[in-house]
């Protein structure tokens, strides 16, 4: 589906950073798509674009009302529904990254037809997808793997897309979540894939490529989140990853959405995704972690990665903070 830009990136009243990671993906990621947020009373985090109403943006050239919000679920809360009115009736198409699907409310559906706009729930494929098979195809791929949900696999994968890309590599980004989809403006969401299609779909949107391409694939949840084990073992498969990278947040104290639950160690998290990686790619490794460390200073977050790098043998960064050059590195040498 063609996504139409400039995007205004409706935020509602969040209060929790990590809850508005559509929009602020987009906004980090592609800002010449963007053109400001949208916000309600009571909001407390930002994207760090302009503020604006819905319709100072459409008077600055908004093209479409992005539901920028991600709650546990993925469910639209029908507070939003006038304001989703009011955008269509504006001329904006909505895309949304939730579960619940737009094209569910017949009264949304009715007045974007009388308006000739669209409703894209960009979270569900709309193809038909195959099972997985496992063969082994040529080129090479690169998968971030967590310790938790919401750890930086994306921003990582696009760092690492970004400073190879720089390098001069021959490499392409593969979207599988509805903020990634967002950025590059196509992929496949697999946590909306029926689970037996899961690995197939990532063969598709990863496919055999030349022997020297990259595919840096976007990782998704978590071997170790009873929630979301089953969406990451079926991307580690289809992916057949000859490299991975770990990712991390330091400072969490229990896996997001659980209580009392404590993140695995990275060299549990290693060993586990090694293992079930191997399963399609035989030599598939661990090439470097990449931690999230926003909760502390930045000597401490140097401290922190010196130590996991003597611990563990790998490189260690802050791919916001400090790059992914030396994540880099040891790609180059596969």
């Amino acid at each position: 589906m063609q996504l139409q830009t400039p995007y205004l990136l409706f935020i509602g009243h969040a209060t929790d950073p990590l809850s508005i990671k559509m929009a602020k993906s987009a906004a980090d990621w592609s800002p010449e798509k963007c053109i400001g947020e949208l916000r309600s009373e009571g909001c407390t985090v930002t994207t760090g674009l302009h503020a604006m109403d819905l319709n100072e943006g459409v008077a600055a050239g908004a093209r479409s009302l992005v539901l920028g919000f991600a709650n546990s679920g993925g469910h639209l809360d029908e507070e939003w529904l006038p304001m989703i009115h009011q955008a269509i009736d504006a001329g904006l198409d909505i895309i949304s990254g939730l579960h619940d699907r737009l094209t569910s409310y017949p009264e949304l559906v009715s007045a974007a037809q009388a308006k000739g706009v669209r409703l894209l729930d960009i979270r569900h494929p709309t193809k038909r997808l195959k099972t997985g098979k496992g063969y082994r195809r040529a080129g090479k791929r690169l998968l971030t793997v967590g310790t938790d949900c919401s750890v930086g696999k994306m921003y990582t994968s696009l760092s690492l897309t970004r400073e190879m890309q720089q390098r001069g590599l021959d490499v392409d980004f593969r979207a599988t979540g509805q903020s990634g989809i967002l950025v590059a403006g196509e992929g496949i969401a697999v946590d909306c894939v029926v689970a037996d299609f899961i690995a197939g779909a990532v063969e598709e949107l990863a496919p055999a490529n030349n022997a020297d391409h990259w595919d840096v694939i976007e990782g998704q949840g978590s071997l170790a989140h009873p929630a979301f084990a089953g969406v990451s073992l079926g991307l580690l498969h289809g992916a057949q990853p000859d490299a991975l990278v770990v990712c991390h947040a330091l400072g969490r104290s229990s896996m997001r959405a659980i209580d009392n639950r404590p993140l695995p160690s990275l060299a549990e998290t290693i060993a586990v995704n090694e293992q079930m990686a191997r399963v399609t790619n035989p030599d598939a490794k661990v090439i470097g972690v990449a931690v999230n460390t926003s909760s502390v200073s930045e000597a401490d977050a140097l401290a922190y990665c010196r130590e996991v790098e003597t611990e563990l043998g790998l490189p260690c960064v802050d791919a916001i903070r400090h790059g992914v050059s030396a994540l880099v590195d040891r790609l180059e040498e596969i």
